[in-house]
């Protein structure tokens, strides 16, 4: 079994407990009589009781915190202070974000993750801090720039920069001065050194660098430890469960591995088949990539297909002004589905073969008949054409 089996859960948010405002400490901070950020002060508050309440059996791992607004408005601060006090709390490994979920209460005795995410701006500025550092060979004690100086400098918001020097103090890299200046506030406490992880990250011209690219890479093992080529993936739910990511995520995956000649996906019951190991090279292009037009080609087929013969039904039992039946009857009467028929009739209306209106005598009305076109049944397959002229020597 793989790290991602062993390493994550998938969250369902439906399934979760969201702890309520009334369950917060009725003494919030004093931010009028401190030096000290509003953030940094709500960090304190926020670790403090999800530590005393989840000993005391108050909250429980993976309870939802309050949202955003509800606890802005509860302190009286703005959302974005929330934002990065929260972010402040999950560097502590008490909480834990999960884009579309929440954000979930860690059980603080655990140090492995529990949702799978992509990498954070604040991530990609830390790494690059520290190779500023290193590379510009600071000394210990020697100020930094301000947080403004060092966003200007490596491309990102100077909040998001000022959140990474915050993180980078927490860790004793660096040290804030008790009282802030527009000046430099940070002092280098230690020389970091940088992971390949984060090396990477200071490396990756593309900040596209998401949890896709992160499941592409978990997809392309668990093909190499499960399948062998000409297998039939599990459907997308399946590698969901598997992967502990959303359909969507594992969906925009495959697209990759797809676009990498790993992976062919084909319609209906065929489903995603496995062309050759990932990192295997082709000496010649399989049979089957050859044969089967690409998915989107083959929906593309389908609804040609289906205005030929609503064509021709207009042809044989409509005059210029009669209304068709309505989708619904028409897709029964196809045997296709609702949305084959609309985009099918969709198409006929940019022709000028139909037309829309709506309202109470409103519905789809014939304005030109449809002239006898020649028959191209091949067209109507979903085939690669070009499969026969590269091949038809063989044959």
């Amino acid at each position: 079994m793989t790290d991602f089996q062993n390493s994550y859960a998938k969250l369902e948010k439906s399934e979760l407990k969201r702890i309520e405002i009334n369950e917060l400490p009725k003494e919030i901070p004093n931010f009028k009589n401190s030096f000290e950020p509003k953030d940094s002060l709500i960090k304190k508050w926020l670790s403090d009781w999800i530590v005393s309440a989840f000993k005391s059996g108050k909250i429980k791992e993976n309870s939802l915190l309050p949202r955003k607004a509800d606890l802005a408005y509860y302190l009286g601060v703005s959302v974005g202070t929330i934002q990065n006090a929260i972010r402040s709390v999950e560097d502590t490994g008490l909480l834990e974000s999960k884009q579309r979920i929440g954000t979930v209460v860690r059980n603080f005795e655990s140090t492995n993750p529990i949702v799978r995410k992509s990498t954070s701006k604040r991530e990609r500025v830390i790494a690059h801090i520290k190779r500023l550092i290193i590379d510009s060979k600071y000394k210990l004690n020697q100020p930094m720039p301000s947080a403004r100086q060092l966003s200007a400098l490596i491309g990102y918001s100077t909040n998001t920069t000022r959140l990474a020097l915050e993180y980078l103090c927490s860790v004793g890299i660096l040290e804030a001065k008790p009282f802030r200046t527009n000046e430099s506030n940070w002092i280098l406490k230690r020389i970091p050194e940088l992971t390949e992880e984060e090396d990477n990250l200071y490396k990756e011209t593309d900040i596209s660098h998401t949890l896709v690219a992160q499941v592409e890479n978990d997809l392309k093992e668990y093909i190499k430890m499960n399948h062998k080529v000409g297998d039939r993936l599990p459907a997308h739910f399946e590698l969901s469960e598997i992967l502990k990511v959303s359909v969507k995520t594992v969906h925009d995956a495959m697209k990759g591995l797809i676009d990498e000649g790993i992976l062919l996906a084909r319609r209906g019951r065929y489903g995603t088949t496995i062309l050759k190991m990932p990192g295997q090279n082709l000496l010649q292009p399989a049979i089957e990539t050859s044969i089967f037009a690409k998915a989107e080609d083959a929906a593309i087929y389908s609804y040609q297909k289906m205005e030929n013969k609503i064509k021709n039904y207009i042809k044989n039992n409509f005059e210029i002004g009669d209304k068709l039946p309505s989708m619904d009857a028409l897709s029964k009467e196809f045997d296709v589905s609702s949305n084959t028929i609309r985009k099918a009739l969709q198409n006929l209306s940019k022709a000028g073969f139909v037309h829309f209106s709506r309202g109470r005598y409103g519905g789809t009305f014939v304005t030109d008949l449809p002239q006898d076109e020649e028959k191209q049944a091949f067209r109507w397959l979903a085939v690669d054409p070009g499969y026969t002229i590269t091949n038809k020597e063989n044959m």
